[in-house]
């Protein structure tokens, strides 16, 4: 059974597949409609975790473990209410504010990313910041080895402010993991978060210099606006980023990255997304640049599909809209489960899911007018 968990700008929403991935059922908007940056679930348990927030409710993650029937908040910041509401008893009331302190008071306004592993939800934030649980959620620390990282204040935010948006966790050995800030790039710890190395060296300084862009490669390494990264499945630290700039690869853990997007129609792109079994199928959605309006090349949409870790590109287009396509796809809109064959799933921003349960050689659109997505992934049973 495939459930698909939505991060909307309106709460969080959840789509049933059942059995055979289709006929989807929506359900939501959950966790009182605020702004969910993401949503991901543990499949041992069934539990659910919706990280967002904002200026006026600061920042918060929410957990259910009931499918989505309800929902417990835990508030970690204070937000534009807390300050009305100091003044305001009505208005206290009216949000449910006690006046109880907040753990973080006003160090972050949300959640950007989630992820579960080895018993440990991981949260980011914006600004860039990482906070471990260990206890489901409930409460959290900050993992000081990286926000006292000795580049944290040379680190520079990318459009939407500095964010830490991507989290991936090694499933064999809790002690590594690997992050991404824009703009500040690929951060790797393999000794639990204790300590942290700055990854985003290339592998070939030479070819990749000349770009004017500002957030090209430049000085030996990638482009520090990194906006989305996989680990592909295997015995090694295989991982692939889909860039500001491009789409890279790394054998070694991000030690050195190779440039793997000729190919593909343009440098620009959000989301990547790697096969649950084969390390060299992956999936992207390359937008035309991010000065020329995000949407889709020639406004039709394609993702694009690699069977060899990148050396090649197939457009896959069947089922998906060719004319009039001025969507975005976000850097965490892109999701895939683990049945055999494996099913590929992506939102937009104008409020539509997408489907392929041939791993992307057809599609079609499970879901429409929703709010604009910001996360998408997949809960299996």
């Amino acid at each position: 059974m495939v459930k698909i968990l939505l991060g909307t700008t309106k709460g969080a929403f959840i789509l049933d597949g059942g059995a055979g991935r289709s006929g989807w059922a929506v359900s939501g908007p959950h966790c009182d409609g605020w702004c969910i940056n993401h949503a991901i679930g543990d499949p041992e348990t069934g539990t659910i975790w919706a990280g967002g927030g904002g200026a006026f409710t600061g920042a918060g993650v929410w957990r259910s473990q009931d499918g989505g029937a309800s929902w417990t908040l835990s508030r970690l910041t204070r937000g534009d209410m807390d300050d009305w509401a100091e003044n305001d008893p009505d208005t206290a009331a009216f949000f449910g504010i006690t006046g109880a302190p907040l753990p973080f008071d006003k160090d972050f306004q949300q959640i950007w990313s989630l992820n579960h592993a080895h018993g440990r939800l991981h949260a980011g934030t914006k600004p860039a910041q990482l906070l471990a649980s260990t206890d489901g959620g409930a409460t959290f620390e900050k993992v000081e080895g990286l926000t006292d990282h000795p580049s944290a204040e040379s680190w520079q935010g990318g459009a939407a402010g500095l964010v830490l948006h991507t989290i991936v966790t090694h499933p064999g050995d809790p002690q590594k993991a690997w992050v991404g800030i824009s703009a500040a790039g690929v951060f790797a710890t393999e000794d639990g978060g204790a300590t942290w190395e700055r990854r985003n060296r290339l592998s070939n300084a030479e070819a990749c210099e000349g770009h004017s862009h500002p957030a090209a490669p430049a000085n030996g390494e990638t482009g520090h606006c990194v906006h989305n990264m996989m680990r592909a499945p295997g015995g090694g630290d295989l991982l692939y980023q889909q860039n500001h700039h491009g789409v890279w690869r790394s054998p070694d853990g991000g030690r050195s990255w190779d440039d793997i997007t000729p190919g593909l129609p343009s440098t620009f792109g959000f989301p990547i997304r790697v096969h649950p079994r084969d390390p060299h199928t992956l999936w992207t959605l390359p937008l035309n640049g991010d000065s020329q309006g995000r949407f889709p090349p020639d406004a039709a949409c394609a993702i694009w599909r690699s069977r060899d870790g990148g050396e090649s590109w197939q457009a896959m287009r069947e089922g998906l809209p060719q004319q009039n396509v001025f969507f975005t796809v976000l850097r965490q809109a892109m999701a895939g489960d683990a049945q055999d064959p494996a099913g590929i799933y992506f939102g937009t921003n104008s409020g539509s899911v997408f489907a392929s349960t041939d791993e992307g050689d057809t599609w079609g659109e499970i879901a429409r007018h929703l709010p604009t997505i910001l996360s998408v992934e997949t809960l299996e049973a």
